[in-house]
């Protein structure tokens, strides 16, 4: 495939991917582990990238969230390669994979995952710091998940930290060999809730709490092209 058929290929791949956000809603995951295909032969996808490159996920954090944070006593920071830049979490896209079937093929027909090595952010009260890293997105349940300490100790891995829906996300952006997909909503979940109301000690924290807005800048050439 010469380059520029990689590049449409790939820019396709991150446009269908943003159709499982845009349809997700509360409860709307319960049978996404499910296949509508039962064909002796697998469906082939219509488009991949089989090595996500850069850039990064940025949120705008939600002057709500930051207020909540604020009553609760809580001070935000950021972890290894994250920022926190113009009021608004940045974390680089380190690597993964995203697959594109047809719809009605297989469910759910986005699969892959967004992955952000090595950085994370910080929610620190008194002497008790919970660290939150290595954000991994998954665009075919519309969740986020991460790693969580508490001072420095492992408390789980891969845990349910974030619900993403896209209803208002905005058309898809492109910039050089780059491609934008922003305005997904980013809330908390209902089990990142528990852990900080228990480590914390409130009640405070709720479920589908409104932490910002994503934008997720990405690109559009796979890592392991060759040329």
């Amino acid at each position: 495939m010469n380059p520029s058929k990689k590049f449409f290929a790939s820019l396709a791949v991150v446009a269908v991917a943003a159709l499982p956000l845009a349809a997700c809603s509360s409860g709307s995951d319960a049978s996404s582990s499910s296949s509508t295909s039962s064909s002796a032969t697998p469906p082939k996808p219509v488009a991949s990238i089989t090595a996500l490159t850069g850039d990064d996920t940025a949120v705008a954090l939600d002057s709500g969230f930051t207020d909540a944070l604020t009553s609760l006593g809580l001070t935000p920071g950021t972890v290894g390669d994250g920022a926190l830049t113009d009021g608004s979490l940045v974390f680089p896209i380190t690597g993964g994979n995203v697959e594109v079937f047809k719809p009605g093929q297989v469910s759910p027909y986005v699969i892959g995952q967004i992955q952000h090595e090595g950085s994370g952010f910080s929610l620190s009260a008194g002497g008790t710091t919970v660290e939150i890293t290595n954000l991994n997105v998954d665009p075919g349940v519309s969740r986020v998940y991460g790693d969580v300490s508490v001072n420095g100790k492992s408390v789980v891995n891969s845990a349910y930290i974030f619900t993403l829906n896209g209803s208002t996300l905005k058309p898809l952006q492109t910039e050089g060999d780059t491609a934008i997909l922003e305005g997904t909503k980013v809330f908390v979940s209902p089990v990142a809730a528990d852990l900080l109301n228990q480590t914390f000690k409130t009640d405070a924290v709720t479920s589908d709490l409104l932490v910002g807005v994503a934008k997720i800048t990405v690109n559009t050439t796979s890592g392991d092209d060759g040329n």
